[in-house]
């Protein structure tokens, strides 16, 4: 049952595509399966957590090949986490997607990509070989590569053209570390990979191959300075597709680099680490300064991805089990919050016919329940009490202090208050000054309230969102167990390591 529970990350959407895909010109019918789909990733995720939980690590070897020879999937409490934290997406978008992609892009195939995405992402998180982890990124990649394009709009294109570009440089990287890693190791297990590199005598080379990682991943991740290409590209897709990327595509670049420099280039942390604590204080300042300085609703808190990107990298380089703590449960709240707000930016789109801040007003006087939806997830990116933020970052500068990096604390706080600046904009422009033309009113005709907004699929997701971020904050205690238990698994790399080696289960 272990083994059937780790292999359906992979297995479940893939099967959800290939169905849908035979549904090609029944489009409702299409949408009830991608929901039952959705559903479905959301509980193995939840599935996979508690097993991980009550069991321990996982690890199935395909086709009962030993490790390190075959491919291994191997399931630890932040692995789980994630795919977890892929379902919760899945599933809200699996909603949303009813209303707000056009029938256009649902006919040429958007249910079908979306599910392919989510086997790739969840192929990445349960990897246990380095050069199936490079796989499941092309299977992601290819797949958010069509998505950005469906539709054939010119500002798509261009977009799609940095992303994909940008991208093929991190898949060389990628590709080129790990031909590096084979050579040195003569294994792709990685745990086996973790075992070898810890008596290899050459620790300068280590380093060099760990930079290449580093480059790959940044560049995934949307690191400074490897972020320019994500603000250029992510406001271009409908809404529905931005949102699925910003929760969840960066992070796979994260969780990429929290994997790598936990489990095996850990020979050299005075350097390798210093290196990280830099780019995540730039990360986090260029990110807040870009979004304080735009307009558009989209390009804004899409440079808030880069921005909160840097608080995880912050919890990495401290590389203490309470900062890996906290980045793990940033990471979670960041998916949580930023695809929420998101989504209520593409139904302010759709009530006013822009992201535009200067040309958009008064929208909280005409929808109330809105402003309420973008209000809660906006106070919890700034890390405002007690919202799911709040103690993310608590956990990170209680971390901080414990090892005395003063420096990257004081970047996080003014981040903060930037970040509390730049969503108080977004308050200011779009939701308390004077109303604009209502895109969807009739001239003479009132405004509708939300709380009778004719479309219950744009409206739901938020809600359920809302409601995640708000249970985090105020019973916080259950979601520190479970990121705790994630960083001990990771602070000692010999269980995982242990389980892999030790044979099938």
């Amino acid at each position: 049952m272990n083994n059937l529970i780790l292999v359906a990350p992979i297995l479940w959407p893939l099967a959800t595509a290939i169905i849908v895909t035979i549904f090609w010109f029944r489009r409702s019918v299409q949408s009830a399966l991608n929901f039952v789909g959705a559903t479905g990733l959301l509980f193995i995720g939840i599935m996979l957590v508690r097993m991980v939980w009550l069991d321990g690590i996982q690890s199935v070897q395909i086709g009962s090949w030993p490790a390190p020879y075959g491919i291994t999937l191997v399931a630890d409490m932040f692995s789980a986490i994630m795919v977890l934290m892929a379902g919760l997406t899945a599933f809200v978008m699996a909603i949303y997607s009813v209303a707000s992609i056009d029938k256009r892009r649902k006919q040429f195939g958007y249910y079908s990509l979306v599910n392919t995405l989510f086997m790739g992402v969840c192929g990445a998180f349960i990897t246990g070989d380095i050069f199936n982890m490079y796989v499941w990124f092309e299977v992601m990649l290819i797949s958010s590569f069509v998505l950005l394009t469906l539709g054939g709009e010119t500002r798509q294109i261009e977009g799609t053209f940095k992303y994909v570009t940008i991208n093929l440089i991190s898949s060389a990287f990628f590709l080129a570390g790990v031909g590096f890693i084979y050579g040195m190791t003569g294994t792709l297990n990685m745990a086996d990979i973790a075992v070898k590199l810890s008596l290899y005598e050459n620790q300068g080379l280590i380093t060099v191959v760990a930079m290449l990682f580093l480059i790959a991943f940044g560049i995934k991740a949307a690191v400074f300075p490897l972020f320019f290409w994500l603000p250029a590209s992510y406001h271009t897709p409908p809404i529905a597709i931005t949102a699925i990327f910003a929760g969840l595509l960066s992070k796979v670049g994260v969780y990429s680099l929290i994997r790598v420099f936990t489990l095996f280039f850990i020979g050299n942390i005075g350097f390798t680490h210093t290196l990280l604590m830099i780019i995540a204080g730039f990360t986090m300042v260029v990110g807040v300064l870009g979004a304080a300085a735009q307009y558009e609703m989209r390009r804004l808190l899409s440079l808030h991805i880069i921005s909160q990107i840097g608080y995880m990298i912050m919890g990495l380089a401290i590389f203490t089990p309470l900062a890996l703590a906290g980045a793990i449960l940033h990471i979670a709240h960041n998916m949580i919050v930023k695809t929420n707000l998101f989504l209520v930016s593409g139904v302010i789109s759709k009530l006013r016919g822009s992201y535009n801040l200067k040309i958009l007003g008064g929208i909280s006087n005409a929808y109330p329940l809105l402003g309420t939806l973008f209000m809660i997830p906006a106070l919890s990116l700034a890390g405002m009490p007690p919202l799911s933020g709040f103690w993310s970052k608590l956990l990170l500068i209680k971390a901080g202090f414990e090892a005395q990096q003063y420096a990257i604390i004081a970047v996080s706080l003014v981040v903060s208050l930037l970040t509390l600046y730049s969503m108080t904009k977004i308050w200011n422009y779009a939701f308390w000054k004077d109303a604009a033309p209502c895109k969807t009113a009739k001239p003479g005709e009132p405004e509708k309230n939300l709380f009778s907004f004719p479309n219950v699929y744009l409206l739901v997701p938020m809600i359920l969102l809302t409601l995640v971020s708000i249970t985090i904050g105020f019973f916080p205690e259950p979601f520190f167990l479970a990121v705790n238990r994630a960083a001990e698994d990771l602070m000692n790399p010999q269980n995982y390591i242990n389980v892999v080696l030790g044979g099938s289960l």
